[in-house]
């Protein structure tokens, strides 16, 4: 089947916000498809070359973070975040969209991860940690939006994850404590498809998850 064309001309701003914009594309066999982003029009995905979207920056950063201290056992760091567009508290990671001053420096993903794992969880990492890149970018839910964000391992081996705090909590996040999980409660987690407390929970931490379990993490 051949691929749409993308009319450029005909492409409309339908609606446009400090943090999220919505966007009609029109395609040249009459399509109309709406699209939400929080790129300018000058960065949309849906526009840009194919040979640039293999360099694309995501949006956001979402960390797995495990604190594994020698001679403990390893856990995954999750916690509780109101999510407005559900109307309840999720069981969630450290996430955050890259910033400007993330973009400065020579690795966007990993200095927006740094200051999202600190902002979130009061973790600064040591010699003994380590941080590395999963996956650089993943489209959340295509179908609806450009939306997009790269998965980052974070092993905690040192002190880093001995004092944990969300005091950094800026503008409208809410949280409501850590949750701790070992492999065997994650796979229960995983089996059950809904968090301790009954509620589900977002597609990321679903990843964080698998990942911990299946030991992608080590």
């Amino acid at each position: 089947m051949d691929e749409p064309i993308i009319d450029r001309s005909k492409v409309k701003k339908l609606l446009e916000t400090p943090y999220i914009r919505v966007y009609e594309l029109a395609y040249e066999d009459g399509t109309r498809y709406l699209d939400a982003s929080r790129r300018k029009a000058d960065r949309l995905l849906a526009l840009a070359p194919k040979e640039d979207l293999a360099q694309a920056l995501p949006d956001a950063i979402s960390c797995f973070v495990v604190l594994a201290p020698e001679g403990a056992e390893p856990r995954l760091l999750l916690f509780r975040e109101y999510r407005y567009p559900t109307g309840q508290f999720m069981l969630s990671i450290p996430s955050g969209l890259i910033d400007a001053s993330d973009r400065e420096g020579k690795d966007p993903i990993i200095a927006a991860s740094v200051r999202e794992l600190w902002e979130e969880t009061g973790i600064k990492l040591g010699e003994q940690d380590s941080m590395r890149v999963v996956s650089p970018l993943l489209f959340n839910s295509p179908g609806f939006t450009d939306e997009s964000t790269a998965l980052v391992s974070v092993v905690v081996r040192g002190k880093g994850g001995s004092h944990l705090t969300q005091d950094g909590a800026e503008g409208t996040e809410r949280f409501d404590g850590f949750v701790l999980v070992t492999q065997e409660e994650a796979r229960q987690i995983l089996s059950q498809g809904t968090d301790p407390f009954g509620n589900y929970y977002p597609l990321v931490t679903w990843a964080a998850l698998t990942h911990f379990a299946c030991d992608l993490w080590c």
